[in-house]
C-alpha cells in the first residue's frame, strides 16, 4: 500500500494543474471575448488550430517519458522541469498587451498554444506515473480517487472564487484586464510551489525489467495494437470532455445574458464541490459493482442532471437549474476519477496483449484526447455563439440566447449519451484477475533472468 503522505502528495498533482489550468478552460473564452476584445469566432478558430498541435504534443510527451530514464524515475523529473515555464505561459494567457487587434490576435495563439503544450508537460506524468506508484488495481482506485478529489476541490476553489477576485482586484469589474493578471499570477505561483512538492514526495516503486530501457517508438506504439480498452477510454476522454468543456465556458454567459446575473456563475461553478461525495465513493462502488458500471451510472446521472437543468433554463429558474447542476456533477464525479485508472489498466492490457509496456505513449493520449475535447468543444461553442450572433458586452437577441442554451445544455448531453454508449463495450473488469496473475508471472520471470544475468 502506498504511505498516505504520498497519497496525498500525489493528488496535489491534480490540485495543482486545475488550479491553474481551470482558470484557462472555464474563463479564457470569456476574457478573450470581452476583456481582451475578439471575436467569438477567432477565439474558436484558436482553440481548434491549438488541437491540431496537441496531435502532435500529447505522443511527443509520451515519447519523452518512455526515453527518461533518471535517479528520479521516467514521470517525476517532468514536474521539476516544466513547473516554471507552465506557471509563466499561465500568466501569460491573462495579459492585455497594448498592440493592435492583429497582434492581439498572434499573442493570443503563442501564448494559448504554448501553456497548452506546456500543460501536457506537467500533466501526462500525472496519468503515467500511476502503473509505477503500484501494481494494486484497488490501490490504483484509491489513488486516483483521491487524485480527482483534490483535482476536482482546485477546480471549484478557482471556479468559484475567480469572478470575486477579479473584481476586488479590478476595482468592482470582472472585466477588468488588472485584475485577471493578478488572479492569473497568483494561481501559478501557487500551482508551481506545489507541482515542487508532488516531485519531492513520489516514489516510482514499480519497475519491471522493461520499464527501465528506453523503447523505441516503433516498439511503443505495439502496446496500442488491439488494445480495445485503451481505444475505448480514449474516445470517452475526448467526447466527455467536449461536453464538459463547452459546459464551463458558457456557464458565465449563461448567467450573464440568459439569467442577467454574472454572479449566480460563481454560485453553480461552486456547486461542483457536490462531486466530492461521488468521488469518495468511487472505491467502493468501484468495488462493488466494476469500474465500468460505476462509470456507466456517472453518465447517466450526468445526463438526467442536464435534463433538468434544461427545464430550469427554460423557466429561468434558479432552483431548478441548481438541482440540475448538483445532480449532474454528482454524475461525472463518478466518472472523472476512473478515467486514469482505466487508462492504467490498458497499460497492463497492451503490456499483456502484446507483451510491451509502454506507460508514457499509452497513458499521454489522455491528456491528448481531453485537451482534444476540449479544444472540440472551445470550437463548438465559439462557432455557435457566432453562428447565434452574439455580441460582447450587448444584449443578446433571441438567436444568441439560444446558442448559449445550446452549449449550455445540450452539447454536453450528446458527449454524455456517446460515452455511455461506448462503455457498453468496457470488458477489462471480467478478465483482469487473469490478466495481473499473468502479467506478475512474466515480471518474476523477467526480474528473475535478469538476476542471472549480472
Amino acid at each position: 500500500m502506498v504511505p498516505w503522505s504520498e497519497r496525498f502528495s500525489y493528488s496535489l498533482s491534480d490540485f495543482a494543474c486545475n488550479l491553474s489550468f481551470s482558470l484557462v478552460s472555464t474563463y479564457l473564452m470569456f476574457f478573450y471575448t470581452d476583456v481582451f476584445g475578439i471575436s467569438a469566432a477567432i477565439v474558436g478558430t484558436l482553440f481548434l488550430v491549438a488541437r491540431i498541435v496537441d496531435a502532435f504534443d500529447g505522443p511527443f510527451w509520451g515519447i519523452m517519458i518512455d526515453h527518461t530514464h533518471t535517479r528520479w524515475g521516467k514521470s517525476r523529473p517532468y514536474w521539476l522541469w516544466f513547473a516554471i515555464p507552465f506557471a509563466v505561459f499561465s500568466v501569460l494567457c491573462f495579459t492585455v498587451p497594448n498592440m493592435s487587434t492583429g497582434m492581439k490576435v498572434v499573442w493570443a495563439y503563442v501564448t494559448y498554444i504554448g501553456v497548452d503544450v506546456l500543460y501536457s508537460a506537467v500533466n501526462i506524468p500525472i496519468t503515467s506515473i500511476l502503473p509505477s506508484l503500484t501494481s494494486n488495481p484497488q490501490e490504483r482506485v484509491t489513488l486516483s480517487t483521491i487524485r480527482q478529489f483534490m483535482g476536482t476541490l482546485g477546480a471549484t476553489i478557482i471556479s468559484t472564487i475567480a469572478l470575486p477576485l477579479v473584481a476586488y482586484f479590478g476595482g468592482g469589474s470582472t472585466a477588468s484586464a488588472h485584475g485577471w493578471f493578478i488572479v492569473a499570477l497568483i494561481m501559478a505561483a501557487i500551482a508551481m510551489v506545489i507541482f515542487f512538492v508532488v516531485f519531492a514526495n513520489t516514489k516510482e516503486r514499480v519497475q519491471t525489467v522493461q520499464s527501465k530501457k528506453s523503447i523505441p517508438i516503433k516498439v511503443s506504439l505495439k502496446a496500442l495494437k488491439r488494445n480495445w480498452p485503451w481505444v475505448i477510454v480514449i474516445f470517452i476522454n475526448f467526447i466527455y470532455w467536449l461536453g464538459m468543456q463547452t459546459r464551463s465556458q458558457v456557464t458565465v454567459y449563461f448567467f450573464k445574458y440568459n439569467m442577467h446575473d454574472a454572479t449566480l456563475a460563481s454560485f453553480i461553478l461552486s456547486l461542483q464541490l457536490v462531486a466530492l461525495l461521488a468521488v469518495v465513493i468511487t472505491p467502493w462502488a468501484a468495488k462493488r459493482i466494476g469500474k465500468r458500471n460505476t462509470m456507466l451510472m456517472g453518465m447517466l446521472l450526468a445526463i438526467v442532471g442536464q435534463l433538468i437543468l434544461w427545464g430550469g433554463s427554460k423557466a429561468l429558474n434558479v432552483p431548478t437549474i441548481t438541482v440540475g447542476t448538483i445532480v449532474g456533477y454528482l454524475g461525472t464525479g463518478f466518472v472523472s476519477g476512473l478515467i486514469a485508472v482505466m487508462l492504467a489498466d490498458s497499460v497492463d492490457y497492451g503490456e499483456w496483449k502484446n507483451g510491451v509496456r509502454a506507460e508514457g505513449i499509452v497513458t499521454s493520449f489522455s491528456s491528448f484526447s481531453a485537451k482534444f475535447g476540449m479544444g472540440i468543444g472551445g470550437a463548438v461553442t465559439g462557432l455557435i455563439l457566432s453562428a447565434g450572433g452574439y455580441v460582447a458586452n450587448h444584449v443578446q437577441s433571441a438567436q444568441a440566447l439560444n446558442a448559449i442554451e445550446m452549449n449550455y445544455v445540450w452539447v454536453p448531453i450528446v458527449g454524455f449519451g456517446l460515452s455511455a454508449i461506448a462503455l457498453l463495450f468496457y470488458k477489462v473488469d471480467k478478465i483482469e484477475p487473469k490478466m495481473l496473475a499473468d502479467l506478475e508471472q512474466k515480471h518474476a520471470k523477467e526480474n528473475a533472468l535478469a538476476e542471472n544475468q549480472k
